[in-house]
């Protein structure tokens, strides 16, 4: 299997000509306006949760909307929230846990829920090996991203509920794009992971489901920014949500045109996989753009839980953390 991070050392920059804004038919003042924008840094990671970004970059809604862009693309969003901290790039998406613990280091603001992926992450075992059973995975080696919101529900929640703790099962650091691999090789009796990587592990016969992640937590994936880019830059920011809500209709209205875009990428990145395979994997992803009600009662679960782990050093400030006004403001 093709390394996914091969392809992705160079920077990708794109950028909306006046000529490109005015085909999209924008008058004088819009124009004007579009031209004030300020570029956005965008990081995405390259597995399922990702894509709709991916798509996004590909759509030509951020052109349409006088949004000029530049790509960062790494394998987890756990490493898109520490060049955020870093201030390397200005926005990415990951999960509630590893937003809260950039939010800890790097301020960092949450602009909008992208996407719920909970069907998208199981925990899985060697087919060989019979395991049907969280409680199995005692004394086993499972790959787990550490430092990742997947992989931090596992160790702190999931694990703990069925009777483990720390230590009673052998945790193998290694990034998602690379389990697959390790259990085809037997490095690793389990793993927890996300798509496509769960799908191409089953249809080549190489693991089994213990669990899926749907039961215990939706995961809402979220568009995060750094407090300097929107404090900064308050009209990019509605601009690019707008571009984020016109996407999201592609998602409902035309799966195939999105489903064709994704799967584009990874046999690009040399992944064999069938339409069908993938398509089971894109279709666990649910791209719905906007700021749900229960959102900080969630958040506020998640919070308790890493300060418990001490993760966190309190528990965030939503006021500040959570920015729903600028999706308000998109939708007018």
């Amino acid at each position: 299997m093709k390394n996914q991070n091969e392809g992705f050392t160079r920077r990708h920059f794109l950028t909306a000509s006046g000529a490109g804004v005015l085909a999209a038919g924008l008058g004088h003042s819009e124009l004007l306006a579009a031209a004030a924008l300020a570029p956005v840094r965008q990081g995405y990671q390259t597995n399922m949760w990702g894509m709709p970004t991916y798509y996004l970059l590909r759509s030509g809604q951020l052109e349409k909307h006088g949004v000029k862009y530049e790509e960062f693309a790494v394998p987890s969003g756990n490493v898109t929230m520490q060049q955020m901290v870093a201030r390397q790039v200005d926005m990415g998406t990951y999960a509630g846990p590893s937003f809260i613990i950039g939010n800890a280091r790097g301020g960092l603001v949450a602009i909008a829920v992208i996407e719920q992926v909970g069907k998208s992450i199981r925990i899985m075992a060697r087919k060989d090996l019979n395991l049907t059973k969280v409680e199995q995975l005692r004394g086993r080696k499972v790959a787990n991203q550490t430092g990742s919101s997947i992989g931090n529900i596992f160790v702190d929640t999931i694990a703990p509920s069925h009777g483990l703790k720390k230590g009673d099962f052998e945790e193998v650091r290694m990034n998602v794009n690379d389990m697959v691999a390790a259990m085809s090789a037997k490095t690793v009796d389990a793993m927890v992971n996300t798509e496509p990587y769960n799908a191409l592990a089953e249809a080549d016969g190489i693991a089994t489901t213990i669990m899926n992640y749907w039961d215990v937590d939706k995961l809402p994936v979220f568009m995060a920014a750094t407090p300097d880019f929107v404090e900064k830059h308050p009209d990019t920011v509605v601009a690019y949500l707008k571009s984020w809500l016109a996407v999201a209709s592609d998602f409902k209205q035309n799966p195939k045109k999105v489903s064709d875009v994704i799967y584009g990428f990874y046999t690009s990145k040399g992944y064999k996989m069938s339409q069908e395979t993938f398509s089971k994997a894109l279709a666990t992803i649910d791209v719905n753009p906007g700021f749900p009600s229960d959102l900080r009662s969630y958040m506020q679960t998640q919070a308790e839980i890493l300060l418990k782990e001490k993760k966190i050093p309190a528990i965030p400030d939503w006021s500040k953390a959570l920015r729903p006004d600028f999706m308000e403001r998109a939708r007018r």
